[in-house]
């Protein structure tokens, strides 16, 4: 009977928890999904004007070399974007700056609106975050909420700005620490994610809808396809990943004042766009993302997109990474599905979220947006093709701050230690080769001596 009432006892205290977070998820997704509502419809009016007025591509540089000088002056403490908000979800420090707002804001439409080819997920999730993290105070909120705090803003920014839910909530769990999530921020996330995606729709938002048509039965060989097509989306999602932090710490060794690496990635973006003519590969690139669910694509279609998003980002300029791999997914499935003998926008829709799952170590999150945004029929596929990516994307994520927290094909698959940053694994890797011949020469030696006696 003590037992009985004990859990029952239990369970009412959920009831202020419950009511805690409903509240503050609520409060960061009405923030969220209403910056987010502002942020995309300036957006759209930037990147029609820019279509209609394809000579801006030459001021590029201008505006990069702005966009850096402002960063430089006033946004030091905020320039680590989806990193900075990762690092202080694992080790809180202090609020992050109000400031990230309007510099994220602006320096994305600013990007889109001269021709570089950036995304816009990412800077919709550092304003929620760092919206969210305004209320730390007011709430008197302490380290440990604060934590779940900013990972409702990141999902209330990741579902407002894609109009996923679902993903939304997943996404802000799943992409802190390959391997694991954490089942306590859940609720929070959830609601985060529901309430900021229906502010956004308030706000007379509106979200592209993709039409996948015919999907094949589930059978060996088409399985076996799809698993085929998610090795090399995890390939590319990776290349895209490694490509993009090696571009930046080149640039940032070769130039040391800020504000002209940008300028310098301005100058080559405009110049490709001009000599090739390659004024899809700019800018978000939605209508090529709708055309690949419609009709054949150039096969080198993700290649071009990959190159100018890398040289963009690498290069300095601000926006997100994940509509440009949903551009490269979707591309590169398309152009695979003859091949594979599979409906080329069934494997657009498999790509669209598997090379963004490889490059972002988030297979949940990316199978349930495949779920709701093109139906659960293809949830099958979609699992398998982005979990697949995940395992053979490697190692290697666009978000250097992500913690391993257990290893993609188990706890021994190398001897890679938990909780170490993605950005340190390559200095943990080169500590590794310089031991070993320590090691082996020692191995060698006892050898010698035990044949000597």
């Amino acid at each position: 009977m003590k037992h009985f009432l004990h859990s029952r006892f239990a369970q009412l205290a959920l009831l202020p928890y419950i009511g805690k977070w409903l509240v503050i998820a609520s409060v960061v997704a009405g923030l969220a999904g209403s910056a987010s509502a502002f942020f995309l419809l300036v957006l759209d009016h930037a990147t029609a004007w820019r279509d209609t007025h394809r000579w801006i591509v030459w001021l590029v540089p201008v505006a990069g070399f702005g966009v850096g000088l402002v960063y430089h002056l006033v946004g030091k403490p905020v320039d680590g974007g989806n990193n900075l908000i990762i690092d202080e979800i694992h080790d809180p420090q202090k609020v992050i700056p109000l400031r990230m707002v309007p510099l994220v804001l602006g320096g994305t439409v600013v990007s889109h609106l001269f021709g570089a080819s950036v995304g816009r997920e990412g800077k919709a999730v550092q304003m929620g975050s760092a919206l969210a993290d305004q209320l730390t105070q007011l709430f008197r909120i302490g380290p440990d909420d604060r934590r779940v705090l900013l990972m409702t803003g990141m999902s209330a920014g990741f579902a407002a700005v894609f109009g996923t839910s679902l993903a939304g909530a997943v996404f802000g769990l799943e992409v802190l620490t390959i391997g694991r999530m954490r089942y306590g921020a859940l609720f929070p996330c959830i609601v985060a994610s529901i309430v900021a995606d229906q502010a956004c729709l308030a706000w007379g938002v509106h979200h592209i809808h993709y039409a996948i048509g015919q999907i094949v039965p589930i059978g060996f060989w088409s399985m076996a396809a799809v698993v085929v097509a998610g090795i090399l989306f995890g390939l590319v999602g990776m290349v895209f990943a490694v490509s993009a932090h090696r571009v930046s710490a080149a640039v940032k060794r070769l130039i040391a004042y800020a504000p002209l690496r940008p300028t310098a990635g301005g100058i080559v973006i405009a110049i490709a766009v001009w000599s090739l003519d390659a004024y899809q590969y700019i800018g978000l690139g939605i209508p090529d993302i709708v055309r690949s669910f419609q009709e054949p694509m150039a096969p080198w279609d993700f290649l071009g997109k990959l190159l100018f998003t890398v040289t963009s980002l690498g290069t300095g300029f601000k926006g997100g990474e994940v509509t440009p791999l949903f551009y490269i997914g979707a591309t590169l499935g398309n152009a695979l599905a003859p091949v594979l003998h599979l409906p080329f926008a069934m494997l657009a829709g498999i790509g669209f979220v598997a090379v963004f799952a490889g490059a972002a170590n988030t297979p949940i999150a990316t199978t349930l947006m495949a779920i709701e945004l093109f139906g659960p029929e293809i949830g099958p596929f979609a699992a398998v093709g982005c979990v697949t990516a995940y395992l053979f994307s490697g190692h290697a994520g666009i978000y250097h701050a992500q913690r391993i927290g257990f290893g993609k094909r188990g706890r021994h698959q190398g001897a890679v230690p938990e909780h170490l940053r993605l950005a340190d694994l390559a200095h943990f890797h080169a500590q590794q080769r310089d031991s070993a011949p320590a090691a082996s020469g020692g191995v060698a030696a006892s050898v010698d001596v035990g044949s000597a006696r």
